[in-house]
């Protein structure tokens, strides 16, 4: 059903019509929600420092990781203390926890251990998201970046930056559960920002028109390393001429399987769903070849590496006017860390 949907959400301009009432009324739910916030019917709470929060408009996986640790390594890098704040889907703590990089990813989820390993910034998972920013503030953070939480709208915010798939787009323009959308596409008149992950080649992009303010992401893949200890990272061009097994279990699998196409390798493909739990009989492929997979996967893979399991970083990656563009107005909302009440 998963698999069927998502096809007709992204590879057609077509909507399941016999979901088309479900998605009337859930796009009524939503502005009724929206309304409820707006009016002040429901309370809005704001942390004691700046907030930025990057999200997404549909299902499915665009890019806003490493979008965060994009964000936080600059910001680091401008003075400030930076704190990163998670659902942490697939965690078992109800309560705000402070991420170690040792935790275990059952406990805190796959996506919030690989920030806090890869940002070295106080990190924190927190199914009430209010609360976990109360706590990223205690910890020290003069700026938090929320990794999603563009619908979560009790969750005051400085500055929103919304990502999308440039192959994906909108899908078929439609909200859930006929398309991929969880906001209407008007709702990026209320963002800062629009990042375009990859070329904007679907045509719900250009429908946006020409005065769309669109900054260009890329996400480079690095040099795989190995899963646990005592290689060196291999280039992922000493993999050519062979096949070696692909595995991703992240929103978008086919995006990791083109980039590592595009380094030209021979893949047999292994989509998972999102946040799978992985166990050593999913990667038992009957053969001794090579076994590359996303980041957020290796996370939950250690504790069974074998030689041939390898992971590949991603990076995000900006022009150099593009980066230039997105820091400033990002600045521009939450003022420098040495200003009173930054």
């Amino acid at each position: 059903m998963r698999q069927w949907l998502t096809a007709r959400w992204y590879s057609s301009s077509a909507r399941p019509a016999l979901l088309q009432p479900l998605s009337w009324l859930y796009g009524g739910l939503l502005a009724l929600r929206r309304r409820a916030y707006a009016q002040g019917w429901r309370r809005t709470e704001r942390a004691a420092c700046p907030l930025i929060i990057v999200g997404n408009l549909t299902v499915g996986g665009t890019g806003k990781t490493p979008l965060t640790l994009w964000l936080a390594e600059r910001l680091r890098g401008a003075g400030f203390e930076v704190g990163i704040l998670s659902r942490g889907y697939g965690g078992r703590e109800g309560a705000p926890q402070e991420v170690r990089p040792g935790a275990d990813w059952r406990e805190v989820g796959d996506e919030p251990l690989l920030l806090a390993r890869r940002s070295g910034c106080r990190t924190v998972v927190a199914r009430n998201r209010a609360a976990g920013a109360r706590l990223l503030v205690r910890l020290g953070a003069q700026v938090i970046v929320c990794d999603d939480g563009l619908q979560h709208l009790r969750l005051a915010r400085d500055c929103e930056i919304v990502v999308v798939d440039g192959a994906r787009g909108f899908g078929n323009g439609s909200l859930l559960p006929a398309g991929p959308l969880r906001e209407p596409v008007a709702r990026l008149a209320h963002a800062d920002l629009l990042v375009v992950n990859g070329a904007p080649e679907h045509p719900s992009l250009a429908a946006l028109g020409a005065d769309a303010a669109l900054l260009r992401m890329d996400l480079i893949a690095s040099n795989a390393l190995r899963l646990g200890a005592g290689e060196a990272p291999r280039a992922l061009s000493a993999w050519r001429g062979a096949p070696v097994h692909a595995v991703a279990g992240i929103g978008n699998p086919a995006r990791f399987f083109r980039e590592l196409r595009a380094q030209g390798l021979e893949l047999i493909e292994h989509p998972f769903p999102d946040h799978h739990a992985f166990s050593r009989s999913d990667l038992a492929f009957g053969d001794q070849l090579p076994v590359l997979m996303t980041e957020k996967d290796a996370v939950k893979c250690r504790g069974f590496a074998d030689a041939r399991l390898w992971y590949v970083p991603v990076v995000a990656r900006f022009s150099d006017d593009d980066g230039r563009v997105l820091m400033a107005r990002v600045g521009a909302k939450i003022g420098d860390p040495a200003s009173p009440g930054s």
